[in-house]
């Protein structure tokens, strides 16, 4: 697939400066494009490669000042989200070659499809479920009793959605992750863990993507909420009667305890762990391997650390870690000095007490 320069300024709305007829074959890094590519700066420490790439054309922003006449350039304000339209134009999504319902699955004959749905081989559709119209159930995906999918969803291969959890619109979940498993309760009697039974379900509304191997479990009573246009990414686990607002990040290998609330547009790095029962507020950003033990409020906020603090705080206080080892020479050296003053005062004691004496 190959597209024209002016094909491609048009497509983003981007002021073209060089020769719109010159083709483009395909996209890459702006450190690693060769001839026929394009590629994007948007992060000013890669500037140094605008002058030794070896792309045809970038993608910059009008401030982006670019010398040379034999580098084309796209200009647009966003140049990331530009590469990203430009992106989707060589690489579109691919889903299912037609829909239909594989004869080796299984379809309960109580649940209901809308039109161009795909169940792929060796999925499993049981009673009561209902599944939008263009939506793909893929290869060994489970969707248990009364399980609701929304339209235009892609659920990949070996996804268990079990009973009575509810998926919105245009909703993506990758490979191998579990929605609506119980949740991690258990009342303690005696010298023993009694289950408290998890009759909750899991709500994830519009546009949600799920990555793969990731656990959102189903609340104890009442449901488990992953609001619309919320990215989880891969590896993640979502504790019961969690709220994920819309529009929120949360970043590979996080784990959000029980009960806890995340307000819209949060940003969870990667590692992090949340513990239940607290609220972060709109616009927070929690950074990677943060421990989260309380609220945490104030919209654009950056907290990092364990336990997660202020990021100027917490700045603070790592630069005071990194001059511990010297603190704690000077003390010893004050130490020695300190024990050497009082052997003196001891022996000028011991001098006096014995001229007295005498």
């Amino acid at each position: 697939m190959t597209f024209t320069l002016d094909i491609l300024a048009e497509q983003l709305g981007a002021a073209l400066e060089g020769d719109g007829s010159t083709v483009i074959t395909g996209l890459a890094p702006i450190e690693s494009a060769g001839p026929g590519d394009i590629t994007f700066l948007a992060n000013k420490k890669y500037q140094k490669h605008i002058e030794t790439t070896n792309a045809t054309a970038i993608i910059v922003s009008p401030e982006t000042v670019v010398t040379r006449e034999d580098l084309s350039r796209l200009r647009l304000q966003d140049p990331y989200y530009g590469f990203v339209q430009v992106l989707r134009l060589f690489h579109p999504v691919v889903r299912y070659d037609a829909p239909g319902i594989h004869t080796q699955s299984f379809v309960d004959p109580s649940a209901e499809l809308g039109e161009d749905v795909t169940i792929a081989a060796h999925a499993f559709v049981g009673p009561g479920a209902r599944i939008g119209r263009g939506s793909v159930i893929a290869e060994g995906t489970v969707l248990r009793n009364d399980v609701v999918i929304g339209e235009d969803c892609l659920i990949y291969p070996n996804v268990t959605i079990l009973d009575r959890c509810t998926v919105g619109d245009r909703v993506i979940i990758h490979a191998g992750t579990t929605i609506g498993s119980d949740g991690f309760g258990f009342a303690p009697v005696g010298d023993i863990y009694e289950k408290i039974s998890q009759t909750g379900n899991v709500v994830i509304e519009d546009d949600v993507e799920i990555g793969a191997n990731s656990c959102i479990d189903r609340g104890t009573i009442g449901p488990t909420i992953i609001r619309r246009g919320a990215k989880l990414d891969n590896l993640i686990q979502i504790a019961h009667n969690v709220e994920v607002g819309e529009h929120t990040v949360v970043a590979a290998q996080s784990g959000i305890s029980g009960s806890t609330t995340l307000g819209h547009h949060v940003i969870v790095a990667g590692q992090a762990g949340l513990v239940g029962h607290i609220a972060i507020g709109d616009r927070v950003t929690i950074g990677a391997q943060s421990g989260v033990s309380k609220d945490l409020q104030g919209e654009g906020k950056m907290f990092r650390g364990s336990p997660a603090r202020e990021i100027h705080e917490e700045l603070r206080l790592e630069a005071a870690i990194r001059h511990l080892p010297e603190l704690i020479r000077t003390v010893q050296k004050q130490e020695a000095r300190i024990a050497g003053l009082e052997e003196i005062v001891r022996q000028q004691e011991e001098a006096l007490r014995q001229h007295q004496e005498s």
